[in-house]
């Protein structure tokens, strides 16, 4: 595997909003993480090893009722994924992983450090099957607080993301475009049901992948993903990076802990 973008690659970012890296995990460090998941998910007398998000507290559409015996504890993230193993701080500091990042979020400034917070994804997504819900089409800054909305999300899958189990979709492009509040819900997702949205909505894709392909994709891309509509898990690593003269807001959710990777 080379070990950068090429031009032509970033160029590509810049216009899609994303790019697939297929094999960027290797075997081994997938199978790690996946029995690491496994484990906590599993927990101690059927609890899983907190802290954790379940599907019944974020009630998106097929998500369980809490008060369902037998959905109602479905795992949605296992959250902070920095503190579950060093097999995390190796993922990111891995030469194929660090550089690309790098070229990604510094765009124009050279291969410099990059910053990866810690309160915004660092997890594992769960799809479990049965009781996964459908997340609408939304923009990730939505919720974050940053001096600008330059972020870029890293997402490696764990086993192969189809259609059929919940792959993460985009709509390509609209990193690059603002949208009218009137677009969007209350909870800031874009709305399915506005005239104004089919011609966007119609542009959506699927983005499958096999275990350890990675997909690069800017905070401020559409994206959205079906629920799992399998008999098994699915199960992806997802971070975030910021370059370092993109600091968080003081005092809001975003100024939290971080770990910066050297630049290449």
């Amino acid at each position: 595997m080379s070990p950068a973008f090429t031009e032509e690659d970033v160029a590509r970012f810049a216009a899609d909003g994303y790019l697939v890296v297929p094999g960027l995990a290797d075997a081994a460090t997938v199978a790690e993480v996946r029995a690491l998941t496994a484990r906590d998910l599993r927990g101690e007398q059927g609890e899983p090893i907190g802290p954790v998000e379940y599907e019944a507290e974020v009630g998106y559409p097929g998500a369980p009722d809490p008060a369902d015996r037998e959905g109602g504890r479905t795992v949605r993230r296992l959250k902070n994924a920095f503190a579950r193993g060093p097999v995390f701080t190796h993922l990111l500091t891995s030469e194929p992983i660090r550089t690309r990042l790098s070229q990604l979020v510094n765009t124009g400034r050279g291969n410099a450090e990059v910053i990866v917070p810690l309160a915004h994804h660092n997890c594992v997504m769960t799809k479990q099957p049965r009781f996964s819900s459908d997340t609408g089409w939304h923009k990730d800054v939505r919720y974050w607080s940053f001096q600008r909305p330059e972020l870029v999300n890293l997402w490696i899958a764990l086993g192969d993301e189809t259609p059929e189990n919940g792959c993460l979709r985009v709509i390509p492009g609209t990193h690059a475009q603002t949208y009218e509040p009137s677009r969007f819900d209350d909870l800031q997702f874009l709305r399915a049901d506005a005239p104004e949205n089919a011609d966007l909505l119609s542009r959506a894709i699927d983005v499958p992948l096999r275990a350890g392909d990675g997909l690069f994709f800017h905070a401020r891309l559409f994206h959205a993903a079906r629920r799992n509509r399998t008999t098994e898990p699915k199960w992806s690593a997802v971070f975030t990076a910021r370059p370092a003269d993109n600091p968080p807001v003081p005092g809001t959710r975003s100024d939290w802990c971080e770990v910066r990777l050297p630049g290449r």
